[in-house]
């Protein structure tokens, strides 16, 4: 594919704007046009973004290569389903689906029609996490904790699905190896949803991963510490900066031979971009080129799966109160 990879986006709310606002800025692509629901709203992104507005996206589907889906989760699949039919390479917003049976209807289709199927895991992209992703070797211990005050949106859903599925995306790139036990607990506080939660998952390989989300704090902080044998991985993805502990050793030599190993702490040099925006050129990218995503709809379906036996360890640690 030589030409320009058009593009549009279906949902134009909170998120689906800057999906718009960025395939605008895009030399890789030409952005069709956007569709909603909300006729004023949907005009005013597309006035905004110098684009045209549809009133119902399977008339977008006949004009485009591409879409984002950024609708409410429980529309993802019957729209991505009709897209995918259609021979549309997608980009669906996380969580892919409500029910993992959903989530393979989806990969069955994308599938069927030999189209590129993209999850929407933009912290992937941020440019401490790609750099992080090449110092992990063997991780021993991970602590995540993701906290926030309370939103104004996204209440409908428990905060693990809203915002932990996120980290638990990228802890399953890192460690690679299966989830072999969990543990889970988690509470409503402020909505009918689960609103903090942690738990700790043991995989196959050994290692160990405590993991706290909440958006119900008084701060925001979204770190993630990993431990490895010598080495201290520590990441910030507000600030996108890494920092690094590691023992060094030193040259073996005659005349110092219990020369000992030193703690070398360094800050490793990030070149900061906006997760979003490399996130879409990643995608246009492999509808030009047809590679695989960087998070495939397999990776989505995998850290879905996780986060419904994490919602169940919780629902069920709750009724035995």
């Amino acid at each position: 594919m030589n030409a320009k990879v058009r593009v549009g986006v279906v949902g134009v709310g909170h998120l689906g704007q800057h999906h718009a606002r960025v395939y605008a800025e895009l030399e890789e692509c030409e952005l069709v046009g956007v569709a909603d629901t909300n006729c004023a709203r949907g005009q005013e992104i597309a006035d905004r973004y110098a684009t045209r507005y549809y009133a119902d996206y399977r008339t977008l589907c006949d004009d485009v290569d591409a879409l984002s889906i950024a609708v409410p989760t429980e529309s993802h699949c019957a729209i991505g389903l009709e897209c995918l039919s259609r021979g549309i390479h997608l980009l669906i917003e996380k969580p892919m689906s409500r029910t993992l049976e959903e989530a393979d209807q989806l990969l069955a289709e994308a599938a069927a029609h030999a189209v590129i199927l993209q999850i929407g895991h933009t912290e992937r992209f941020n440019a401490a996490v790609a750099k992080l992703a090449e110092l992990v070797a063997h991780p021993v211990f991970i602590e995540s904790n993701r906290l926030s005050p309370f939103p104004e949106r996204s209440t409908d859903i428990d905060v693990v699905l809203d915002v932990m599925i996120h980290d638990i995306d990228i802890i399953l790139s890192l460690v690679k190896s299966p989830v072999r036990k969990l543990d889970a607990v988690g509470v409503p506080v402020i909505t009918s949803k689960i609103d903090i939660a942690n738990t700790r998952l043991e995989f196959d390989s050994g290692c160990i991963a405590n993991v706290t989300a909440s958006r119900v704090s008084l701060k925001r902080e979204r770190k993630l510490r990993i431990f490895q044998p010598e080495k201290y991985l520590s990441l910030d993805y507000q600030a996108q900066s890494l920092h690094v502990v590691e023992l060094q050793h030193p040259e073996r030599r005659h005349d110092f031979p219990n020369s000992r190993p030193s703690i070398v702490p360094y800050q490793v040099p990030i070149e900061k971009h906006e997760p979003l925006k490399a996130e879409l050129a990643s995608f246009v990218e492999c509808v030009r080129t047809g590679k695989t995503p960087v998070v495939s709809g397999i990776d989505g379906r995998n850290a879905l799966s996780v986060a419904f036996q994490i919602l169940q360890a919780m629902h069920h640690a709750l009724k035995s109160l």
